[in-house]
């Protein structure tokens, strides 16, 4: 169950990089657009916004790094950054797009719940 839960959480983890890489360097960029279904004028409009919320999605990304490298004993850091990812990921569905949800919140919360057992169930 660790070695599973451990992929999943990298998963979880890169596809936060992919969101800072999108948000802080292809906003304004065809890929960027496309991907969040942006006017030229809106993404030049929001581009510093946007690299704000891509260099917080590095953050998630890097604490859920820390968490898979400690092993057992990152249970903690993983259980914390996933938190933020979920709750993150319904405010995002509730004021941004339905999208989210799916994107980000689900994903987080698979990755909660195997962490969840892998770090506190007990041994079979």
């Amino acid at each position: 169950m660790a070695t599973i839960s451990g992929i999943v959480v990298l998963l979880v983890a890169l596809l936060h990089g992919y969101f800072l890489v999108l948000e802080m360097f292809l906003w304004d960029k065809p890929a960027g657009r496309k991907a969040f279904g942006m006017s030229k004028e809106q993404a030049a409009a929001t581009k510093v916004l946007a690299a704000n919320q891509g260099l917080y999605n590095g953050f998630i990304a890097a604490g859920l790094l820390w968490g898979v490298i400690r092993g057992a004993a990152g249970c903690e850091f993983k259980l914390f950054f996933l938190l933020c990812v979920v709750v993150a990921g319904v405010y995002g569905a509730a004021t941004a797009s339905h999208r989210i949800l799916y994107v980000q919140a689900l994903p987080g919360l698979l990755a909660l719940l195997l962490v969840l057992l892998s770090c506190w169930a007990p041994a079979a």
